[in-house]
């Protein structure tokens, strides 16, 4: 369910430039979206699983804010974002 440390580091590196950048917005939805890709692997094979749903919607909801904080910010790093991740139909 959850991504491995490795993983969020390595998207930390990639995205950040170091690994101590962690609190920039794209590096937060980068990982967002890797626990939401993870999150919504493990819900189509457990349906019922209500606890992990609501924190999928959770994870979605938080991702949600922090596209329209980084559209109302800066519209160049939102665009690129997008591309990037593949969102909104892109």
């Amino acid at each position: 369910m959850a991504i491995s440390k490795a993983t969020k580091e390595k998207i930390i590196q990639e995205v950040g430039g170091s690994k101590e950048n962690t609190g920039m917005t794209e590096v937060q939805i980068t990982i967002l979206t890797a626990e939401i890709k993870s999150l919504t692997d493990h819900m189509i094979l457990n349906k019922k699983d209500n606890i992990s749903k609501r924190g999928l919607q959770k994870k979605v909801s938080k991702r949600k804010s922090l596209l329209t904080y980084l559209k109302r910010k800066d519209i160049e790093r939102y665009r690129n974002i997008l591309k990037t991740l593949g969102l909104r139909g892109n």
